[in-house]
């Protein structure tokens, strides 16, 4: 017993409940970021960021005390820094591209600030990291109700058929201007009398698709549509 003593970290009773504590307090930080994105149905929700934070709080107090025994100069920078860096391929994998948009930024955003935060709490700093979880709790629920830039926008992707008498080209684009849409992407298919078109565009998340419906049902040009939104 002795001998396996001899090579444990020499931590006492409340050194360990000390890191018992970082521990649960990681638990309910990464919970609380988890939180709001499990509530908008993210792949990477409660259970993850409660995981991350966790891990990154315990490779924290390994990086701190697990080398007391063999080294009392060890590096304490050294685990932390994988952890940052290792992390990211976690966050890698919750980003994806659908269609125009790239999605699940800020959901990797997040998993990377909760690894910071565990870290932040492994190392006793209960303050800076707690303080550290509310900005960021409070950030990711304001930005959710304040949107603006590429969050304010959202892809919609037209295909549609018209008579080819070439005056409902001029109408079609100054209407999209009228919306305040963009133009990502369009392909132009003309077969005799008919033009086929398939276009991408993002719109104001304000405008609804019934407004889009009606434009296309109001004109007799139109020979058939379809709307596809949020792609």
């Amino acid at each position: 017993m002795s001998d396996i003593q001899s090579l444990m970290p020499s931590l006492t009773l409340w050194q360990y409940i000390d890191c018992f504590a970082r521990i649960i307090v990681a638990c309910a930080c990464g919970a609380a970021i988890g939180f709001e994105r499990s509530k908008r149905l993210k792949s990477a929700g409660l259970r993850t960021h409660i995981v991350v934070c966790s891990a990154a709080a315990l490779m924290m107090i390994v990086s701190k005390y697990g080398f007391l025994d063999i080294a009392r100069g060890a590096d304490p920078a050294r685990i932390a820094a994988q952890v940052v860096s290792g992390i990211s391929f976690l966050g890698a994998g919750v980003i994806f591209k659908h269609g125009a948009s790239v999605k699940g930024l800020t959901t990797a955003a997040g998993i990377w600030a909760t690894a910071g935060i565990g870290l932040a709490i492994g190392a006793g700093m209960y303050i800076v990291g707690f303080f550290a979880m509310i900005v960021i709790v409070i950030i990711q629920f304001a930005m959710h109700k304040v949107k603006f830039g590429i969050e304010a926008v959202s892809d919609c992707k037209l295909d549609f058929c018209i008579r080819d008498n070439g005056g409902y080209r001029g109408e079609f684009f100054k209407k999209i201007e009228s919306w305040n849409g963009q133009i990502e992407e369009i392909s132009i298919e003309n077969s005799g009398e008919k033009t086929h078109y398939q276009a991408m565009i993002k719109f104001p998340n304000d405008l609804s698709v019934e407004e889009i419906i009606r434009f296309f049902n109001e004109n007799a040009d139109v020979l058939s549509f379809s709307v596809t939104p949020n792609i």
